[in-house]
């Protein structure tokens, strides 16, 4: 059909000019344009997951773009659960998916189901039969596949396409009072067998199931298909603008062909490309077979690409929101880099988080010129991007602990950490030199020993010496053991979906995507609270799990301070 629109004019609903048009992206522009020709009054949305699995990132994106062009129009958005298919739905989900869209910012105007709209369903159902523009197909799913032709061959009339619409009548009211089996009969819409779009090939309205529902319980036994009952319940509901993902583009024309047959509120659907994502599988069915082969520990395990799973991990809705927003809406599929993602998160929790020191690798550092049982307080910055984040006291002792990483008994001439002979600055606190180091055994050192100098604390201007490398530290009698659970990407290859024959996604899982190691921390670190976002300085982003427990913290990491996956395909590549 034709979906071509009058030109906008220059008024305060449509841009005045090239510029400011080039600043709204194609669905912004498109609405405009029906609200400048009067073909609406007002922006409706909607956003209507099926409650058959948990929310993803790809679900962030339409719900940031639904509830968004709601608020920037003025409008409205509804929740609405397509709630169609009883044997895939549950309750857990609907309750998970109302958590996600809180939790990521957003509020409802109006909370729906499809299921509200069974019974108008079905009366509109019966008034095609009557209006002669739907029947009851006795074909089996297989032989409707067959009938339903090729997209170069049309389709073939089902034989019971022309029975009287007495007899569609009672077979329609007989399939719904329960008297035949699952899968023998459908109501199909009577369209076009030769379309050159199949899905108007006399698409199924209703199917027969016996299932269960969690919200009509038995009272059905007839189900709507989705496009069936999609169109009328955004009609129902008073949608002006049905924002759908590209697959839906070719159902179009069904969906405007339901609303005009039955003479309702026909409102306008546009697509935009949905999100994909690098290292990541988005698909409910495979993110499913994750759970259920415990591939993963649940939906929100923090490897997966679930809204909770990114909420457990450490993610926050501002970052999630900031990275839909940089992304934008496109007209074509496309893969976006998952280091867009980490970034978004990385640049909002640099602006919010606390800093804090935990060592990942300790190894032990004595100070062999420290007073014996002196215990100082030094002061550190809480975060230096925010001014009124104030500052904390972190205990200082002569027995301290660094990470093995960031000392080296005979270091190359740019290590600017801690060698033998060589100084580097402690956080906070002093500048420190090594002497000498203790080994077990088998030659692994077990103990740095070194010296401070007593003129180098941090802020207290009364030397002048600089070292160019600063570290951070613990101090050992008061240091917190905490869990740490370094998570990273869960697959190791950017496309998943993508292998050789007789390949599938699950060999492509990282098997290094997570390390649980003890840390040792200050001990603000054991006094955060669940949900707590920290920056373990020099190491990455982190957040309190929920799974600890007064005795002991245990902390999952966000994101590294760097990419550094990136860092390790440019090495490869240079090797």
């Amino acid at each position: 059909m034709n979906d071509s629109l009058p030109p906008s004019p220059s008024d305060e609903t449509a841009p005045s000019n090239e510029t400011a048009s080039a600043k709204l992206n194609f669905v912004e522009q498109a609405i405009e344009r029906d609200l400048a020709a009067g073909r609406f009054d007002g922006v409706a949305t909607r956003f209507p997951p099926e409650p058959n699995g948990y929310l993803h990132i790809g679900h962030a994106k339409s719900i940031c773009l639904n509830f968004g062009l709601a608020k920037k129009y003025g409008g409205s958005c509804n929740l609405r659960f397509d709630d169609t298919n009883p044997t895939k739905e549950e309750t857990e989900y609907v309750d998970s998916i109302m958590e996600d869209v809180r939790w990521l910012g957003f509020t409802w105007n109006e909370l729906r189901y499809a299921s509200d709209y069974f019974e108008q369903l079905y009366d509109w159902a019966v008034q095609l039969i009557r209006d002669g523009k739907a029947y009851v197909c006795d074909l089996t799913g297989e032989q409707t596949r067959e009938y339903r032709g090729t997209v170069t061959e049309p389709g073939r009339n089902s034989p019971n396409r022309d029975r009287s619409v007495e007899e569609n009548l009672d077979l329609f009211a007989r399939m719904k009072a329960g008297e035949f089996k699952d899968g023998s009969r459908t109501l199909r819409a009577k369209i076009d067998m030769a379309s050159p779009n199949m899905i108007l090939r006399d698409p199924v309205m209703y199917r027969i199931m016996h299932a269960h529902h969690h919200r009509t319980g038995d009272a059905w036994c007839i189900y709507p298909m989705y496009d069936w009952a999609h169109g009328q319940s955004d009609s129902l509901e008073g949608i002006t603008f049905s924002i759908c993902t590209l697959e839906f583009e070719n159902h179009r024309p069904l969906y405007d062909w339901f609303c005009q047959a039955l003479k309702i509120h026909n409102p306008r659907q546009i697509e935009f490309a949905r999100l994909n994502l690098t290292y990541t599988v988005m698909s409910k069915r495979k993110l499913l077979q994750l759970v259920q082969e415990k591939r993963v520990s649940g939906w929100d395990d923090p490897r997966m690409p679930t809204i909770s799973g990114l909420r457990r991990r450490g993610y926050t809705p501002e970052s999630i929101r900031n990275f839909c927003a940089e992304i934008g809406v496109a007209k074509f599929n496309s893969t976006i880099d998952v280091v867009k993602l980490e970034n978004a998160v990385r640049e909002h929790l640099n602006r919010v988080a606390d800093r804090r020191m935990a060592v990942l690798d300790p190894v032990k550092l004595t100070l062999t010129n420290w007073p014996e049982g002196r215990v100082e307080m030094v002061e550190a910055v809480n975060n230096p991007e925010d001014p009124a984040g104030g500052t904390r006291q972190v205990p200082f002792s002569g027995t301290l602990y660094i990470e093995r990483d960031d000392f080296r008994e005979e270091a190359p001439r740019k290590f600017f950490r801690l060698k033998k002979g060589g100084g580097v600055r402690l956080r906070a606190a002093y500048i420190i030199d090594c002497h000498d180091v203790v080994k077990d055994a088998d030659g692994k050192v077990v103990e740095i020993l070194c010296t401070y100098d007593p003129e180098t604390r941090s802020g207290s201007g009364s030397s002048d010496r600089k070292v160019k490398g600063t570290i951070h530290w613990v101090s050992g009698e008061h240091a917190a053991d905490v869990e740490v659970r370094l998570y990273d990407r869960l697959f190791r290859v950017e496309n998943p979906d993508a292998g050789a024959e007789g390949e599938t996604f699950l060999d492509h899982l990282n098997p290094d995507s997570i390390q649980t190691i003890t840390a040792k921390a200050e001990p603000a670190v054991a006094e955060a609270e669940v949900g707590t976002r920290v920056q373990f300085e020099r190491i990455g982003y982190f957040v309190v799990d929920s799974d600890s427990s007064p005795e002991q913290r245990v902390f999952n990491r966000i994101v590294g301070l760097r990419d550094t996956w990136g860092n390790m395909e440019a090495k490869g590549r240079a090797d």
